[in-house]
């Protein structure tokens, strides 16, 4: 992937090593590695999940970055400023005929745990968007997980990862987050889980729109990145995760797709780069 000589976003907010970090607050050895597996999903609202008694009235921090950083997480912290650029480069000109004003999402850098607007949330949940603060939250060390644990290495699939989550922040602008929560309250839980599914899909799919137009307007891709993102894409689905886990797949208990669903829909989007494409509300299934 040609990213090192793209243009900065000005919107990272930097929390690594602000002090308040805590190990995961539900039990430890297996049970720890069994949880932050099946939670670590690329999700939208983490508020949805509910994980021991991580949440906690902790004051906010303050921002900017302080305290020890592992410096080799300085190119990663480099890497996601300029992915996150690109999509401020994308998405305005596909909204802009919607009738929809862009507003730049803010991307927080944290280590350990952070409060957010969605409360106080631990890395074991994985990068997640907040539609309250309306920012993208990423503990760097994420994508070391995801190369070593879960098999997908390269920066494309690190790259799918962040515009995976700017999709939700796109939800939340078209006001699809918004309909999907009001209808989760009115249904089944298997039912509510397919809700979910379909609106993690939709992200997948958005997050192939950007890189159709990353591409197509900037030549951002190299040999084999397609092939990282739909690694990334199969690693964090949800039949991959449950079996890793615990041996067994639980199709109705999914929220975010099988490893299938979540390459094809992310596929879909890179190829065609449109809205209209990604509706997996309306999708024949």
């Amino acid at each position: 992937m040609r990213w090192e000589g793209g243009r900065r976003s000005s919107n990272i907010e930097d929390r690594r090593g602000g002090g308040f970090g805590r190990p995961l607050a539900v039990g430890g050895g297996a049970a720890s590695l069994v949880v932050a597996l099946l939670v670590m999903l690329l999700g939208g609202d983490p508020s949805d999940v509910q994980i021991g008694t991580r949440t906690s009235p902790y004051s906010q921090p303050g921002t900017g970055g302080s305290g020890n950083v592992d410096p080799r997480q300085e190119e990663l912290k480099d890497f996601a400023s300029v992915v996150l650029a690109d999509t401020e480069d994308t998405w305005p000109g596909l909204l802009e005929p919607q009738g929809v004003r862009y507003v730049q999402p803010r991307m927080v850098l944290f280590s350990d745990a952070v409060q957010s607007a969605c409360g106080m949330q631990e890395s074991a949940v994985g990068p997640f968007y907040c539609p309250g603060d309306q920012k993208v939250y990423l503990d760097l060390s994420f994508f070391d997980e995801l190369e070593s644990r879960f098999g997908a290495p390269g920066d494309f699939g690190r790259a799918y990862v962040i515009a995976h989550e700017v999709g939700h922040h796109v939800q939340n602008l078209l006001g699809v987050s918004r309909k999907v929560q009001s209808l989760r309250n009115r249904v089944s839980e298997e039912q509510a889980n397919q809700l979910s599914v379909l609106t993690e899909l939709q992200a997948d799919c958005f997050a192939g729109i950007w890189a159709h137009h990353a591409q197509r307007e900037r030549n951002l891709l190299e040999q084999g990145d397609v092939e990282e993102g739909l690694g990334a894409a199969s690693a964090v689905g949800d039949d991959t995760l449950q079996k890793r886990a615990r041996g067994y797949v639980v199709p109705e208990s999914f929220t975010h797709g099988s490893a299938e669903q979540r390459m094809t829909w992310f596929k879909r989007g890179l190829e065609q780069g449109t809205l209209e494409a990604c509706d997996t509300f309306n999708a024949r299934r």
